[in-house]
């Protein structure tokens, strides 16, 4: 088997990796039927250089290849017929801005694997780089606060060269005595926890954080979906029965709301489910959220705050509650400040790459090698063929009707 590494080829362009140097030399070491090439590029986290090192070929044309790795869309340009790509395609929950890339995938007969599908018999993913926007967006919330507060300032995450870096940057962190919430259990919530535990802040429960107004110290309170939503009629909140049935559900967020300063939204987030807070919220005089690093960020829907997404160059942007509109970045102690960026791991791509790649090494890449007997690459895989695997079936109609 010949693997290759692609070039990424998205605008902006992305310096992740979906193995780094070290991990091609283990994959090399680990299966004696395995030859590994990486098509050259100027923009990793990893230079050339460094795979050249390992031992690892340089190859432009990766024609010869049996199986393709990359990280985000390849180009349709860029596509070559009949082979085995591995990607985030954004392509399985109708994603309108690719219509044109599912159907390319198809027309070229791609057996195409999409990493954000892969998962375990028990329904878990394998894959995904959720733990460093974790990180990425919890600092850069303590950024864009230090800011705002005019305390203490913090250099941008993707000017650190590490994680290791950006600790020693957290030790600038001078914070008021403030409420932190955060939401989510999952990757994200996890790594943003990671930096609040860096911090050293004091964690309290639900009930021991609405309890007071203030306390002596900056504290902060992880809260999960059976705390912020609340059954429409009164039942008792079941966590299965809520991700079935998001509508039946109601916020129950008014009591955060009331009692945050700075609010770290770490949540998945479904259009079935209840909004987090709405305009009129926002607008009444008990409304005392002022920062929200909106890590999720799903754009106007459950935090109205989040207009749209910001960049890496510029991450902060401010909302005024009471027109509904975006002003001028920390303008205005009654605007709320916002920091939305939608591709945070792309901060950190060295530390990212590594914690992704490690993944693939130990759970997907042996499975090419093997019958892969629990299907965990089958029922990631979209296209083969020319045809829609049965998994995706649902999507015949929407590709049908692309007028493109």
């Amino acid at each position: 088997m010949k693997i290759g590494i692609l070039r990424e080829g998205k605008t902006p362009p992305d310096k992740r990796v979906p193995f780094t140097p070290t991990q091609c030399e283990l994959l090399k070491n680990t299966f004696e039927d395995l030859e590994l090439v990486v098509q050259p590029s100027p923009i990793r986290c990893f230079s050339d250089d460094l795979y050249t090192q390992k031992g690892i070929v340089l190859q432009e044309d990766l024609s010869d290849c049996d199986v393709l790795f990359g990280v985000k869309e390849v180009p349709i340009k860029d596509l070559m017929a009949d082979k085995h790509y591995f990607f985030f395609s954004h392509t399985h929950k109708f994603q309108e801005y690719n219509r044109p890339l599912l159907k390319a995938m198809l027309d070229n007969g791609l057996k195409m694997t999409d990493y954000e599908c892969l998962t375990r018999k028990d329904g878990s993913r394998v894959l995904g780089f959720g733990r460093y926007a974790g990180i990425v967006g919890a600092y850069n919330g303590f950024r864009g606060l230090g800011i705002r507060l005019g305390r203490y300032e913090l250099k941008p995450a993707h000017e650190c060269d590490d994680f290791e870096e950006l600790k020693e940057e957290l030790k600038k962190v001078d914070l008021p005595n403030i409420k932190i919430l955060l939401t989510g259990s999952g990757r994200v919530a996890r790594g943003a926890e990671e930096i609040l535990k860096l911090l050293e802040l004091k964690e309290l429960n639900v009930e021991e954080y609405l309890s007071q107004e203030s306390f002596q110290e900056p504290v902060f309170c992880r809260a999960d979906a059976d705390s912020y939503v609340k059954h429409g009629q009164g039942k008792e909140f079941k966590f299965e029965d809520f991700f079935k049935n998001g509508g039946d559900y109601v916020s129950d967020f008014e009591k955060f709301y009331k009692s945050t300063d700075m609010f770290i939204a770490g949540h998945f987030w479904d259009q079935s489910s209840p909004v987090f807070f709405t305009q009129e919220d926002a607008k009444r005089d008990d409304f005392r959220i002022q920062f929200i690093s909106d890590i999720s960020c799903d754009i106007a829907d459950p935090i109205p705050s989040t207009l749209r997404p910001s960049t890496i160059a510029d991450p902060f942007y401010d909302y005024n509650p009471q027109t509904g509109s975006e002003e001028s970045t920390f303008s205005s102690d009654k605007n709320i400040s916002v920091m939305a960026v939608d591709n945070l791991p792309c901060e950190l791509p060295k530390d990212a790459s590594k914690d992704f790649g490690s993944h693939l090494v130990e759970e997907i890449v042996p499975l090419l090698f093997s019958n892969d007997a629990d299907g965990i690459i089958e029922r990631a895989t979209i296209t083969n063929g020319g045809k829609l695997t049965s998994n995706y079936s649902y999507l015949q109609d929407y590709v049908d009707a692309y007028k493109g």
